[in-house]
């Protein structure tokens, strides 16, 4: 029979892989709106750069001699717009991060209070069925090093651009996409598949009083 800390580890780590499984579909829906703002961006560089390629003076447009400069203002404005709504889009990918950082802390905080009370059988301890311990921690730790180089990397582009330097622009859809990890996505996605089909088998019953290690544990229940 599990002793109460590998229990209330085994509690603990549902709600983590819960918190993971929720702020994962956040990181996918934020990054799908991502996708068309990157578009646009490499759409008004290009339109800025035709721009610059043509002599307006040299058309049937010259009668309109401040018809360049407010074109390019416009273009401009509406980069700058496009840049601000992409940096709103990483607030949330950064507060999706967070909540997964937070939340695998918290929890290797816990094992760590605790590991004086576990023997090494108990973590790691696996079954056909059953992860052990020691693999959902390992797992959530994957994940949580996953989202936090994904966002930095992503922040790291965009800060780099700016509305007037056309080629960085241009290549920010290509550059933004190539930061994508499908393999580690899906493998994320595995490892949460494999410890909701356990949930019912880590569902140990605690028939004792809430003790000091049950409080210690109740930010994470």
């Amino acid at each position: 029979m599990p002793t109460l800390a590998v229990a209330t580890l085994h509690q603990a780590l549902r709600k983590s892989f819960a918190t993971l499984e929720s702020n994962q579909k956040v990181w996918k829906s934020v990054l799908a709106e991502c996708s068309p703002l990157m578009v646009s961006l490499g759409n008004l560089a290009e339109q800025s750069r035709a721009l610059s390629n043509v002599q307006i003076s040299n058309t049937p447009l010259r009668g309109f001699p401040d018809l360049e400069e407010r074109l390019r203002f416009k273009l401009l404005e509406a980069t700058d717009i496009v840049l601000g709504k992409l940096n709103e889009k990483m607030s949330s990918l950064q507060s999706a991060r967070d909540a997964i950082s937070n939340q695998v802390a918290s929890i290797l905080h816990l094992y760590e209070q605790n590991a004086h009370s576990l023997d090494l059988l108990a973590v790691t301890e696996r079954s056909t069925t059953t992860p052990s311990v020691a693999d959902m921690l390992e797992w959530l730790q994957d994940a949580e090093r996953h989202y936090r180089q994904q966002f930095l990397r992503r922040k790291t582009l965009l800060q780099t651009l700016r509305a007037d330097d056309l080629s960085l622009l241009e290549s920010a859809p290509q550059r933004w996409n190539s930061l994508e990890s499908p393999s580690a996505e899906d493998h994320i996605t595995g490892k949460m598949y494999i410890t909701s089909m356990s949930v019912k088998v880590l569902s140990y019953p605690l028939h004792c009083s809430l003790s000091s290690l049950e409080r210690k544990a109740s930010g994470l229940l």
